[in-house]
């Protein structure tokens, strides 16, 4: 038996989650939103709204857009939405580590 669970983080709406943070990560190695959705198999429309609410809820801007063009378009990261991941990436892993200590401590 294992544990398992789902934590996200909330505002006034769901600000940010597993799958918020995934999309991140993708465009964080691809250079692309489109590439990352692709990749998550998520439409580009429902990637786009998701990082739109992220960046509502959460107040402020976690990704750069270059439209595309002739030498085409591409996403990065803001330097306030890299800090962000990375906070985030150490909660998850500290979240982790409590729920399966808890978990041991009752399902030993």
């Amino acid at each position: 038996m294992k544990v398992a669970y789902k934590v996200w983080l909330k505002n006034e709406g769901k600000a940010f989650g597993e799958g918020p943070y995934q999309l991140l990560k993708g465009i964080e190695k691809t250079g692309s939103l489109h590439m990352a959705a692709i990749k998550l198999d998520m439409s580009y429309q429902k990637a786009w709204n998701v990082l739109n609410d992220c960046e509502k809820e959460l107040g402020f801007q976690m990704i750069e857009r270059k439209v595309g063009g002739v030498s085409g378009g591409g996403s990065n990261l803001t330097v306030a939405g890299k800090a962000f991941l990375k906070q985030y990436e150490q909660f998850r892993k500290d979240v982790r580590s409590v729920i399966e200590e808890t978990f041991h401590k009752h399902f030993r």
